[in-house]
């Protein structure tokens, strides 16, 4: 693997595969999480950018729809060695947890006995505690100021009352549009460069596709009858309209998936919550639901549709947007509009936090305790999700063997 140092010097798809490969096997922690280490490997280990170009290229992955993190590594890989570099990065950083998560779901159908379905329930109760954090670090992130407060409590009683990914994405939309009235002035950008050019024309095809897919998906679905088109046509809507972070795909893949009774409330939150302890993208939950569907395909068939439909329009986004985010982050509407979006999906996450993730893992007073133990572990002493995960799987297991 050649390393020479240089900031921004080319490099080939190998090197790119090799050193997102690490990161696929190590970044634990979520989305803020990875890129922190994207940072620590790539721009002060590594050089392949300096940190102004760092900085500017996650502000656009934040601002898409889609995985931030997953993004800004796709970004990374398509600087260092072009369209192979992207393809590169963004494999080899998303398929150990894909297949970690695939692994899980064939052998969460063989388990049985009370000591197993006692992890399970654990596993539900991990759920609980690591959306409850990200419902209160967002809050505090992305509503800071009364406007977006009550843009944020407007969408969560939207939520309520529609309960539907209809009603999730009618909510993030009227967030958007009252953020262009509330937020003006609200929200600032930072005056980074980032040194990456992609041609215009290469982003106006790849928004074309991402809307093409977006639109054309669920005609060809209900004219086929096929569950393989319904299932690429609901995961890629789902990754198509997340705003916010990884953790707001949780309600979106929920109506789309439980919802629809591909599979039950209890599994969906299970794979949830073994997502927390694998590393990489939690995107990566899709393939667990894809193998788990009660329908065919499924299996690691299901798995694959899953995967590249939830991601992909995450990526054709940053293709989208690169040859433009210069003009589009200057422009105070624009970035108003996505304040109050933001603002939005605060109250989408939080209406999710109550059902289906409370409503279905916490059964009892011991089971309040528990999920509430497991977030005081992740925001008050910081304990790495992945010891929260195996702390509550073995409780719950001790106690369903014990009942």
């Amino acid at each position: 693997m050649r390393e020479d140092g240089r900031t921004g010097t080319k490099g080939s798809a190998g090197e790119v595969f090799w050193a997102f490969l690490k990161l696929g096997l190590t970044s634990f922690g979520g989305p803020i999480a990875h890129l922190g280490y994207f940072r620590d490997e790539l721009v002060t280990r590594r050089r392949w950018l300096d940190d102004q170009a760092y900085a500017d290229l996650v502000a656009l992955c934040q601002f898409l729809p889609g995985p931030a993190s997953s993004q800004t590594g796709f970004a990374l890989g398509l600087m260092r060695a072009g369209a192979l570099g992207g393809l590169a990065a963004w494999a080899a950083f998303t398929l150990p947890s894909a297949l970690l998560m695939v692994l899980f779901a064939a052998g969460a159908a063989s388990l049985d006995g009370p000591a197993a379905t006692g992890a399970l329930h654990g596993l539900k109760l991990v759920a609980v505690a690591v959306v409850a954090q990200a419902v209160w670090g967002m809050a505090r992130t992305l509503t800071p100021d009364r406007p977006r407060v009550a843009i944020g409590l407007l969408a969560l009683f939207a939520v309520v009352v529609l309960p539907t990914w209809a009603g999730q994405v009618g909510a993030i939309g009227a967030g958007g549009l009252l953020g262009l009235w509330l937020c003006r002035g609200v929200v600032g950008t930072s005056g980074a460069a980032m040194p990456v050019r992609i041609g215009r024309r290469l982003g106006a095809i790849a928004f074309a596709a991402c809307i093409g897919l977006l639109l054309g998906l669920p005609l060809s679905a209900a004219a086929s009858g096929s569950h393989a088109v319904a299932l690429a046509d609901s995961f890629y809507r789902a990754g198509a309209l997340v705003f916010g972070g990884g953790h707001v795909v949780l309600p979106l893949l929920e109506a789309e998936t439980v919802a629809r009774g591909w599979l039950s409330a209890d599994t969906f939150l299970a794979g949830y919550g073994a997502a927390q302890a694998v590393p990489g993208p939690l995107f990566t939950f899709g393939a667990y639901l894809g193998a788990v569907s009660g329908f065919e395909p499924n299996g690691v068939v299901g798995a694959a549709i899953a995967l590249v439909a939830v991601f992909l329009p995450g990526l054709l986004l940053v293709l989208a947007a690169l040859p433009f985010w210069a003009t589009l982050r200057s422009q105070p509407m624009a970035r108003a509009g996505m304040a109050g979006a933001n603002a939005a999906v605060v109250g989408v996450l939080g209406a999710a936090l109550y059902d289906p993730v409370w409503t279905s893992a916490v059964m009892s007073p011991l089971d309040a305790a528990l999920a509430a133990s497991g977030f005081v572990a992740l925001t008050v002493f910081r304990a790495a999700p992945g010891v929260v995960v195996v702390a509550l799987a073995a409780i719950g297991a001790l106690l369903g063997a014990l009942a």
